[in-house]
C-alpha cells in the first residue's frame, strides 16, 4: 500500500472511531453529564446568555425548560436555536416534559396543540393511532429546536390511588404488554421527528403510595418485579435512548444500613438495569432537587453517589433554591472526586462515551 493510501486509510479509521475526540479534557467530559434548569424566557436574558457560554465552553451538557421559560413559542424557538449554536459539534440536550394531559410545558396558552394524557390515549386509540397523535406532537416539539422529550411514562398503573401517576392518568395501562406497546408508539413517533426520549420512572412508580417530588417514597411493600417488564421489552427491541431513574427506595436494593433511593443505588442501576436487563445506554436521573433527594442528601453526596451508582446524566431543575452557577458547583464536585479517585474518573469517561454516542443521533 502506498503512503498516500496508508494516510487515507488512517484518516478513515479515525473517522470511524467513537467521537471521544470531542472532549480533550476531563472537565469537558464531566460537563456533558450535567443538565440544569434556568430562569429566563428570552434569548438575550442574562441567565440564558450565561448558559450559552457554559455550553460553548463544554461545562454543561444540556438544559431543561419548564413552564417559567415559555413566554411564547417564538421565544422558545429562539432560545433553543441559540443553545444549539453554542455547541454545534456536540449538540446539547435541550429537554422538556411534554407527556400530554397534566404534564406539559408547552400549552394552548402559548398556541401549542395539547393532547390527552397517556391513559386516555391508550383507552381510545390503537397503538398505531397513538403513534399518529404522538407524531404530530413530536413534530411540533422538534420545530422548536428541542432534542429530548422526557417520556414515555413506562410505569404500570398498579395503584389506582397513586398520587403522581394514576391521579393524572400518566400511565398507559395496568398491564405490562399494553404499556410497552404504547411506549413504543411514543418512542417511534419521536424518533421520526428526530427527537430522543427517556423511559420513566425506573424501576417503577406506578405502585407507589407517595410522591417523590414531596419526599421519601418507600416501594418495598408495593413494588412487583413485573414493573420491569416494559423496560425489558423495550430494551430488547433496541429502541431506548435513555432510561430515567426515579427516587424510589426499596429495602432489598439499598446500601446496607441506609435508605438509598433508586437514583443513587448501584443495586438498581448497575445490578438490575445494566446487568439483569442488559441496558448499556444513557441513564439519566429524575430531577435531583425533588424532596426525596434534597431532604436527605447534600449536593456532594447526590453527585458522587449518583455517578458511582452508574448514572450518566445528572438532571437538576434548579428550582429549589435557584443558583445561576449550579452547573459549575456540580462540575467542581465531579472533578474533585475524579482527582482523588481514578475509578471515579473512569466512570466519567464511560458516561461521556455513552452521551456522545447518543448525541450523534440528534438532528
Amino acid at each position: 500500500m502506498t503512503s498516500i493510501f496508508k494516510c487515507l486509510a488512517a484518516g478513515l479509521a479515525l473517522l470511524a472511531l467513537p467521537v471521544a475526540a470531542h472532549a480533550a479534557t476531563l472537565e469537558e467530559m464531566a460537563g456533558q453529564m450535567i443538565v440544569v434548569g434556568f430562569q429566563g424566557d428570552a434569548v438575550d436574558d442574562a441567565d440564558v446568555v450565561a448558559l450559552r457560554e457554559e455550553l460553548a465552553a463544554g461545562r454543561l451538557g444540556g438544559v431543561m425548560l419548564l413552564k417559567i421559560n415559555v413566554k411564547s413559542l417564538g421565544a422558545v424557538g429562539a432560545m433553543n436555536a441559540a443553545f444549539r449554536a453554542a455547541s454545534p459539534d456536540l449538540p446539547p440536550f435541550i429537554t422538556l416534559d411534554q407527556e400530554g394531559g397534566a404534564v406539559e410545558r408547552l400549552t394552548k396558552d402559548v398556541g401549542f396543540r395539547e393532547i390527552p394524557n397517556a391513559a386516555s390515549i391508550a383507552a381510545n386509540n390503537s397503538p398505531a393511532q397513538a403513534a399518529a397523535i404522538y407524531s404530530t406532537m413530536a413534530a411540533s416539539i422538534a420545530e422548536l429546536g428541542f432534542s429530548v422529550n422526557f417520556g414515555p411514562v413506562t410505569d404500570i398503573n398498579r395503584n389506582p390511588d397513586n398520587q403522581i401517576i394514576a391521579k393524572f392518568g400518566r400511565a398507559f395501562a395496568k398491564d405490562a404488554s399494553t404499556v410497552a406497546a404504547y411506549s413504543e408508539a411514543f418512542i417511534t413517533a419521536h424518533h421520526a421527528a428526530g427527537l430522543l426520549t427517556a423511559l420513566k420512572h425506573f424501576p417503577g412508580h406506578g405502585s407507589s403510595t407517595g410522591d417523590s417530588h414531596e419526599g421519601f417514597v418507600d416501594i418495598t411493600q408495593s413494588w412487583e418485579p413485573s414493573e420491569l417488564d416494559p423496560y425489558r421489552t423495550l430494551i430488547a427491541a433496541d429502541i431506548v435512548d435513555m432510561v430515567m431513574v426515579g427516587h424510589l427506595y426499596h429495602a432489598d436494593y439499598s446500601d446496607a444500613g441506609a435508605q438509598t433511593p433508586s437514583s443513587l443505588s448501584p443495586q438498581w442501576i448497575t445490578g438490575v438495569l445494566r446487568e439483569e436487563l442488559g441496558y448499556d445506554g444513557v441513564v439519566i436521573s429524575d430531577d435531583l432537587e425533588m424532596g426525596a433527594i434534597r431532604d436527605h442528601f447534600t449536593l456532594e453526596q447526590t453527585v458522587t453517589m449518583g455517578v458511582r451508582a452508574g448514572m450518566d446524566v445528572l438532571l437538576f431543575s434548579n428550582t429549589a433554591k435557584y443558583r445561576p452557577g449550579l452547573n459549575r458547583e456540580i462540575l467542581a464536585i465531579l472533578l474533585a472526586e475524579a482527582e482523588d479517585d481514578p475509578a471515579f474518573a473512569a466512570r466519567i469517561e464511560q458516561s461521556y462515551e455513552r452521551i456522545v454516542a447518543l448525541k450523534s443521533r440528534i438532528r
